[in-house]
């Protein structure tokens, strides 16, 4: 068994899943993939089934009753992952804005001595293709929010492709998450710069999906908008 899973949520990405599932076994480094699919009304879940007579060792599915957001279906990911010998559990989207070659930038990160390695649209600039103007002022602008908000030093706190040690899923009480949305990508990183865990940044290059369809809501930013000011308040009169 390899050290490392990698965990894709996906909820309708028949047209990305068999693509991105090749891409990371093709890489040079072993890796284990958990799919975590939202009873994809598509078909992604039978898809990843058809595949696993081709990865029998190395590619899992778990799959739920609905559609039950993106910080559920990576807590479900974090504690299968925690129940088995992994060191290193990845978080990575399905679509391919992620490169599945940064996977390995990312785990000779945490080897290195990282703690939480984050794949960063903007340590260097901004690094995002194909997204139009608006998308990329509102992904900043919630950027520099996030930093005033909470004082962390990270410039892409809401990255949502990342590498974990063990150690620090172990030392996050995952019960007590309180986002399910895109927020829940800045709330782990919060509670991980508390617990004083070393993070480091992987300059990433970001590009938007070609197939399928964004996740995006307005309840998703208004929830990373108000739930960050909450978040703050709440850490200054709890230890977890």
């Amino acid at each position: 068994m390899t050290d490392s899973l990698v965990i894709i949520p996906t909820f309708n990405e028949i047209e990305n899943i068999e693509a991105i599932i090749d891409a990371v076994f093709q890489l040079k480094k072993e890796f284990d993939v958990l799919i975590v699919d939202d009873n994809s009304p598509d078909g992604t879940a039978n898809k990843v089934i058809e595949l696993q007579n081709k990865f029998p060792k190395h590619l899992f599915l778990e799959v739920r009753k609905g559609k039950s957001g993106l910080g559920t279906a990576y807590i479900h990911g974090f504690k299968w992952a925690l129940a088995r010998k992994y060191e290193y559990i990845f978080e990575m989207d399905a679509d391919f804005s992620h490169r599945p070659s940064d996977l390995l930038r990312l785990y000779r990160a945490c080897l290195n001595g990282a703690d939480v390695a984050i794949g960063s649209r903007y340590k260097k600039g901004v690094n995002v293709v194909n997204w139009p103007l608006y998308r990329v002022l509102l992904s900043y602008g919630a950027s520099f929010y996030v930093k005033l908000i909470t004082g962390m030093r990270i410039h892409d706190p809401t990255a949502g492709f990342v590498c974990y040690n063990r150690s620090v899923l172990e030392a996050i009480n995952l019960d007590t998450i309180k986002f399910v949305g895109y927020a829940f990508q800045i709330e782990m990183k919060f509670r991980a710069s508390l617990k004083k865990f070393k993070i480091e940044e992987v300059s990433i290059i970001f590009t938007d999906r070609e197939e399928g369809k964004s996740k995006m809501s307005s309840s998703i930013i208004w929830e990373a908008i108000f739930g960050v000011i909450t978040m703050k308040f709440r850490s200054l009169f709890t230890k977890d």
